[in-house]
């Protein structure tokens, strides 16, 4: 907690920020957010990624089942009673929330029922682009896009490969493709009229000391804030250390250069329910069903 600072939001966003928990220090205390784990698929494979299903990681990827969409708004409406102050109806997984329609399919059912409530979406942006109309058609209008690297050297020792249209990309080819097609995503959102916040998980000794540059790229292509997200080390990056204090600190003033940085991230489940400052209230939704499916990528 002692990383914690004060986040800044461009100004034309605060009618949005001020009312979306993971875009504003001050909305991370008073107002909550459901995410619905509707998203069963991923079409890339990051090399810290560890997608699951359990009730006890408290971390992204993570979620006690896979919820259908047809059952997601009777879900948003137990979230309201049990959490008056959710403004926000978020999807963040288990997988990618474009690898598959099931993301939209349920946005578009939320946003008929509860037009008020902030519809945000979270992708890899391999598929940004082509459906960043259909995004915003469905009501989203706030946006998270995973940007590790936008060097190919950097970002092929953090994605090991990409599927696209049914084909599997691997090293720096794989890694390029993924990052031009998330700079074409986020301009494309951004003329939209999206409110587009860039996750970049740092990862020392391999992006560490590209987060500048990063920050400088999503800026220019059209993204408003930045959030730098401590490395969990798991899978084939289980040996590597966390970042530190001052690494997360460093990041973070590298970044600001280019674009206010949100200092408030909890490492949310893709389950998450509640205000984020004030602990999770999925197991009162999630806790007691039996889990479908499997995760897969692609």
């Amino acid at each position: 907690m002692g990383c914690l600072g004060a986040a800044k939001i461009d100004e034309r966003y605060t009618h949005i920020s001020s009312r979306h928990p993971c875009f504003s220090g001050e909305a991370n205390v008073n107002r909550g957010r459901i995410h619905l784990p509707v998203s069963p698929a991923c079409n890339i494979q990051c090399r810290f990624c560890k997608r699951t299903f359990n009730k006890f990681e408290n971390r992204p990827g993570v979620s006690a089942e896979l919820l259908k969409p047809a059952a997601a708004l009777d879900k948003v409406k137990e979230a309201l009673e049990l959490c008056p102050e959710i403004t926000v109806a978020g999807i963040a997984g288990p997988g990618d929330t474009l690898a598959t329609g099931h993301a939209l399919q349920t946005f578009d059912i939320i946003h008929r029922a509860y037009p008020d409530l902030i519809n945000c979406l979270s992708t890899n942006g391999l598929l940004l682009e082509p459906y960043a109309e259909e995004i915003f058609r469905v009501g989203v209008r706030t946006l998270t896009v995973t940007v590790n690297a936008v060097d190919p050297a950097i970002l092929d020792r953090i994605c090991s490969h990409i599927i696209l249209e049914g084909k599997k990309y691997e090293g720096v080819e794989g890694a390029a493709i993924l990052i031009e097609a998330q700079k074409r995503g986020i301009r494309k959102a951004a003329a939209l009229g999206l409110l587009i916040k860039i996750n970049i998980v740092l990862i020392p000794g391999i992006n560490g000391e590209h987060i500048g540059e990063i920050a400088r790229t999503v800026a220019e292509n059209g993204a408003g804030i930045i959030n730098i997200i401590p490395l969990i080390p798991q899978y084939e990056f289980a040996g590597f250390s966390e970042p530190d204090c001052l690494q997360l600190a460093q990041a973070r003033e590298a970044a600001e250069a280019y674009l206010p940085v949100f200092r408030h991230c909890r490492h949310c489940r893709a389950d998450a329910v509640g205000i984020p400052g004030r602990g999770d209230l999925s197991s009162l939704l999630y806790g007691n069903r039996e889990l479908e499916q499997t995760f897969s990528h692609g």
